[in-house]
């Protein structure tokens, strides 16, 4: 039995440290191939004159720009794919640990409770029921409020430069690094302000739910409460992240697909599949790999959390508590909507 177990470790280990190489190198294929071509849009290398001679001369062809930039189109197609792909790995692995910090939580429980964990952690219990919901809600709250930060920060970029920046076609084709430098700045601006609201509010989350879970010296059927709450997290968000990063992966290639394949840039296909990026950029690169730190601070915190919920000392305190926490979460929840959003001019 000792020689399987060592065996089965031995097994997981080098499982993850084949997988983590190759998962770095498939995950930064898509940004490598994506600043390749905005790199080459950027350099208006086309529009500089005798540039077809000079390359002739450096480096022995004749440059095709209109192939050179299918090429570039068709790597970053690919990339979306990498990423896709490549995401929900990280995704695994964090349930994975949620899982050992799991069980961490059960024998913990058993050893604080006297308890047998099957005698509360069955779906008779009501409060493994409303574990799970909590999870799940709190797994879709996520995913929205990180989308709904995206777009407020985009809309934003796009009301500065609508404002301050000449779009007719007499404004210079390179960009300024004065106005560059603002756009960046209100991305950023907006993504800290999404950050905090989310941070703030599952922080919060985890405590009062760990808080709600203290068992009552009659009744110690509450603390499968928190314990399902963390299964709900880790499932709900390993499913939800592989559904975003795989639809996002497909919006984004839909628009690759219309450029590249079927050569309809500027048409209303094109107009439509451009629509459906804007969906898919959050969803793939902002929703879908972020529920990654979601679910490991939860788990690792919540585990803590509970170890101060169940000490003696905390007995007919710990629900009120867990009751502030919870405002403090909701109070940040509306926060991550409706304080986000652009107030009308």
């Amino acid at each position: 039995m000792e020689y399987s177990s060592i065996f089965a470790f031995g097994l997981v280990a080098f499982g993850f440290l084949g997988m983590g190489p190759v998962t770095i190198a498939v995950d930064s294929y898509g940004p490598v191939t994506d600043n390749a071509q905005s790199i080459y849009e950027l350099s208006l290398i086309e529009s500089l004159p005798n540039v077809r001679n000079e390359i002739k001369k450096d480096f022995g062809f004749t440059p095709n720009f209109d192939t050179g930039k299918d090429y570039l189109e068709e790597n970053d197609s690919c990339g979306n794919t990498f990423k896709a792909t490549a995401k929900p790995v990280l995704i695994g692995t964090a349930v994975v640990g949620a899982t050992t910090m799991i069980f961490s939580l059960i024998l913990l429980l058993r050893k604080a409770l006297g308890i047998q964990p099957e005698q509360i952690l069955n779906l008779l219990n009501p409060y493994t029921l409303l574990g799970f919901l909590c999870g799940g809600s709190v797994i879709y709250w996520f995913t929205g409020a990180s989308t709904q930060a995206v777009t407020t920060g985009a809309y934003r970029a796009v009301e500065y430069i609508k404002k301050n920046i000449k779009l007719d076609d007499k404004a210079s084709l390179s960009a300024s690094t004065d106005t560059s430098k603002e756009v960046v700045k209100i991305c950023t601006q907006y993504a800290q302000a999404g950050m905090f609201n989310i941070f703030i509010a599952i922080f919060s989350f985890a405590l009062a739910f760990a808080f709600f879970s203290a068992p009552s010296p009659t009744n110690n059927a509450p603390a499968s409460f928190f314990i399902s709450y963390l299964i709900a997290i880790a499932v709900f968000g390993l499913f939800q992240a592989i559904f975003m990063a795989n639809a996002g992966g497909c919006w984004d290639n839909a628009k690759k697909v219309v450029e590249v394949d079927l050569k309809e840039k500027g048409t209303a296909l094109h107009a439509a599949a451009v629509i459906g990026d804007t969906v898919g950029d959050p969803f793939k690169d902002t929703s879908s790999v972020a529920l990654n730190p979601i679910i490991k601070f939860t788990t690792l915190f919540g585990l803590l959390a509970m170890e101060i919920a169940i000490n003696p000392a905390m007995k007919g305190t710990a629900t009120w508590v867990g009751l502030v926490f919870f405002v403090v979460a909701l109070i940040f929840v509306f926060r991550s909507f409706y304080g986000m959003r652009i107030p009308k001019a």
